[in-house]
């Protein structure tokens, strides 16, 4: 039998403490008031012409029906989120909510339901000082906020800039679709209860329609590969948070035990199980997008469904006004802790399956009641100036509530074993590749536990080569000491890399962490250093590996073939003794860097060779000789004006 709970006229309810129930239905002239809870319903909402659910103060909402939204109404659920920039940049945005509508299923957005929130009090609900505007920018005042129409776009089909959809002030956006919205100026200072105060910019939005329930079908577009660049935006589509990791696995082919947390994979896969955020270094001032400096970070759940995931920072990037990348600025972003998104989170994913109107699924089993918190919570609307940069924990989860019955305590908060290495880029980016060790996966591509990158186009990067001509930016495999891991770069024109280790999270395996050279046989340590070279245009994916052992320092030793190399500086002549008359095959002179200085081929065995150094800079050279038995000596000299 169904339980039906009615709130009457001019009954003002508070909420400490859960509570849970069949239906929840708010008759005309009433309303819930929530503070900093959660409220579990089993069934549908229904909300009354001017009867309304107000969640303040981290307060959610979570359903546990299956199937299709059942929720009707003419009232509305309010609740707030912040946005983070100016009226000059974009936040990628969810709404929880849709049109008020006495039908069932959920209902389309438009920001025309975005209102300003005001006051601290229970009774002070008026949807005050909204209105839009077709001019460039936003604006916000202590009694009205104004939105700009001009900046609302979806993307549902591709990666392309041309195949974002200008939605403006329209009702147009359904549940699950994903939005862009430029912030606002100005400073709204009105105290308000439940708003995360950002204290640059206050961006506050006010959510309110009918709460969006149930299963909700997202449509990606097929892309059979190998680069997998159709992109949709997307989002957290509730009034609570969501365990975006379960969101992930499910829809890139995992079967998932809500009770052990096991995956296995069982194939079919809807997206390619990576999800992209958009970050912005700082909007600037002005709508021009060559000013523009952002990138996208991309998350992975790699490590099950129930503890935190993967996250690199995308790298500062400067747009054409066609919205391809061109140059970039110093630096790349911050952390931040994406395995719970808050409510009105948006992020893009990417469609992998050929076949005919593929959907993506997002399900009331992904719901839960976590509040924004960083670091301690891993749920984060992007929040600069909040943002905790901590290290990681190995804490098990405090009580989670969810609708699938899962034990969060008995699952670690700890990441896995990641080697974030940063490559500095002609002293313009940065670009962060993580290696994360998972003995569950494989060298090779794993869908949800692998993520290539969202700036494909980039002139200059780095990358791991896992496969095909994808460039993937978070590796997951299984670690062994002995393993050697292709490292890529590419490069328009000559370019300069600066590479090293700029973070290691709980990561203990090995002792040493090398940039290995595979031209110059050099191992360059990037744990306490970096490593500089300077390389020609192209795409080099052969040349460089990640390794944790040095074999040259238990390498056999060359000293039978008995070469002796010297320079002499007076001279500057490079003097080779070859005693035993060996065959030798080539002579090639390397900078520190790896770039070849010159390659002297169809050598005779002669007792010694002389090549002059005539204009080199001083410095350390390597001198690499191959025999014609196929073996390789290669020696360091040093170079020097007398």
């Amino acid at each position: 039998m169904r339980k039906l709970l009615k709130f009457l006229p001019l009954v003002i309810c508070f909420f400490s403490v859960l509570i849970s129930h069949a239906q929840l239905h708010v008759s005309s002239g009433s309303f819930v008031y929530v503070q900093n809870q959660y409220v579990t319903v089993t069934q549908d909402v229904s909300l009354a012409a001017n009867g309304d659910i107000y969640l303040r103060d981290e307060s959610q909402l979570l359903q546990k029906t299956s199937g299709v939204s059942a929720n009707t109404g003419l009232g509305s659920l309010s609740v707030f989120q912040e946005g983070t920039s100016n009226n000059f940049g974009y936040n990628y945005w969810c709404s929880p909510v849709g049109v008020p509508s006495a039908s069932v299923l959920n209902s389309n957005f438009g920001i025309t339901l975005l209102k300003r929130p005001d006051g601290i009090t229970p009774i002070s609900f008026s949807p005050l000082g909204q209105t839009t505007t077709t001019s460039n920018n936003g604006s916000t005042t202590n009694s009205l906020l104004t939105i700009s129409s001009r900046w609302i776009y979806t993307l549902t089909t591709a990666n392309q800039y041309s195949s974002w959809n200008f939605i403006g002030a329209g009702t147009t956006i359904a549940a699950g679709q994903g939005f862009t919205m430029k912030g606002v100026s100005g400073t709204d200072n009105t105290s308000v209860l439940g708003v995360q105060n950002n204290p640059t910019n206050k961006q506050r939005y006010d959510f309110r329609g009918k709460p969006n329930d149930g299963t909700i079908g997202i449509p990606v577009v097929s892309d059979p590969g190998p680069n997998y660049t159709n992109s949709t935006l997307t989002g957290n589509p509730y009034p609570s948070a969501i365990n975006l990791n379960l969101f992930l696995l499910e829809n890139s082919g995992y079967s998932i035990d809500y009770g052990d947390g096991s995956t296995t994979f069982v194939g079919s896969p809807i997206i390619d199980g990576a999800a992209y955020f958009w970050e912005h270094e700082k909007p600037g001032t002005t709508h021009v997008l060559a000013n523009y400096v952002g990138g996208y970070s991309s998350y992975v759940a790699n490590n099950g469904p129930f503890s935190p995931g993967t996250y690199a920072n995308e790298p500062w990037t400067t747009y054409n006004s066609d919205g391809t990348p061109n140059t970039a600025s110093t630096g790349f972003g911050v952390n931040y802790y994406r395995m719970f998104s808050p409510i009105g989170q948006g992020f893009i994913i990417k469609g992998v399956v050929p076949t005919p109107s593929p959907e993506a699924q997002m399900k009331n089993d992904y719901r839960v009641f976590v509040k924004e918190g960083g670091v301690t919570t891993n749920s984060e609307f992007e929040r600069n100036a909040t943002n905790e940069n901590s290290t990681d924990t190995n804490e098990n989860w405090q009580e989670i509530p969810n609708l699938t019955g899962t034990d969060y305590t008995q699952f670690s908060k700890a990441q896995l074993p990641q080697i974030k290495i940063h490559t500095i880029l002609n002293n313009q980016f940065t670009r962060e590749t993580v290696l994360a060790f998972n003995p569950n996966t494989n060298d090779g591509y794993d869908f949800a536990f692998d993520a290539a990158t969202q700036e494909l186009n980039l002139p200059n990067d780095a990358y791991f080569p896992i496969v095909d001509n994808k460039q993937f930016v978070i590796s997951t495999l299984p670690f062994e000491i002995t393993k050697r891991i292709p490292f890529a770069v590419k490069a328009s024109t000559e370019s300069n890399f600066r590479v090293l280790v700029g973070n290691l999270i709980n990561f203990d395996l090995a002792e040493n962490i090398y940039l290995y050279d595979k031209q110059t046989t050099i191992y360059h340590d990037i744990k306490n250093g970096f490593v500089d070279i300077t390389l020609p245009a192209g795409n080099v994916t052969d040349r460089f590996e990640i390794t944790f052992l040095n074999e040259t320092l238990s390498a056999p030793d060359n000293t039978s073939y008995n070469f002796d190399v010297i320079h002499n500086n007076e001279n500057k002549k490079l003097s080779i003794s070859n005693p035993n008359l060996l065959n030798v095959k080539s002579v090639s002179l390397f900078d520190i860097t790896g770039k070849l200085i010159f390659n002297k081929e169809k050598l005779v065995a002669e007792p010694s060779y002389e090549f002059s150094t005539s204009g080199l800079s001083d410095s350390v050279y390597i001198v690499k000789i191959n025999t014609a038995e196929n073996q390789e000596i290669s020696k360091k000299v040093l170079i020097f004006k007398e």
